[in-house]
């Protein structure tokens, strides 16, 4: 399970800007505003942008200016795995540590999607005990009762992270991880693909394929 929301794509303007900065060529350059405050890349502005980017990442350092910003809800299984891109990303998560016991537990906060009938029997026990453990916690503040919590949450568990990334980092993303078994990643890729200039900027592997 995951959940992608709250997306913020910013600095186009900046980074077409700087991308034309080589050659003073600025201009040459037709972006716009719009009325509702988007961006929009004119012909020529594009036509440059495409060329950088597919001329590779030495080329296309402007995409490390345009920042991409989202709330993902995911589960630990799957942060493990997106704290490979430590470069070029930021994160702020929600706090196990300081708020695991806020709350009363659930089936809706872990991943259990695509568990069998005999599975989520065993994660239904394992939410009543961690259930126990925190109200025992609550009440008594004993670090005992916070420890099993800590100690036993299963990495299924969902956590909420608000991430900064850049077009580059995307690009590394995409064709990492479009392929992987985890479905989750097919998802966030999906989301990638429907980011502003994706084809264009983005599935620069497929541009230098159609050459």
């Amino acid at each position: 399970m995951i959940k992608v929301e709250r997306i913020s794509v910013m600095n186009f303007e900046n980074a077409i800007r700087g991308a034309r900065n080589p050659m003073n060529s600025w201009a040459k350059s037709d972006s716009v505003f719009n009325p509702d405050g988007s961006f929009t890349l004119g012909e020529n502005d594009l036509s440059l942008a495409r060329r950088l980017a597919t001329a590779g990442s030495d080329h296309r350092k402007f995409l490390r200016q345009i920042f991409v910003s989202m709330d993902i809800t995911a589960p630990l299984y799957w942060w493990k795995e997106f704290d490979t891109y430590k470069v070029a990303t930021v994160a702020n998560s929600t706090s196990t540590m300081h708020k695991i016991h806020a709350s009363p537990f659930s089936r809706d906060d872990f991943s259990h999607d695509r568990l069998s009938e005999d599975a989520l029997v065993q994660l239904d026990s394992l939410i009543a005990y961690l259930e126990r453990e925190r109200l025992a916690f609550v009440e008594t503040k004993e670090r005992s009762h916070w420890h099993n919590l800590i100690q036993l949450l299963p990495s299924s568990y969902n956590q909420l992270r608000t991430v900064t990334m850049n077009y580059e980092t995307l690009i590394n993303i995409y064709y990492a991880r479009r392929g992987h078994k985890l479905a989750e990643w097919h998802t966030l890729c999906d989301v990638i693909l429907s980011l502003p200039y994706a084809r264009e900027l983005i599935l620069v592997r497929e541009e230098d394929e159609t050459k």
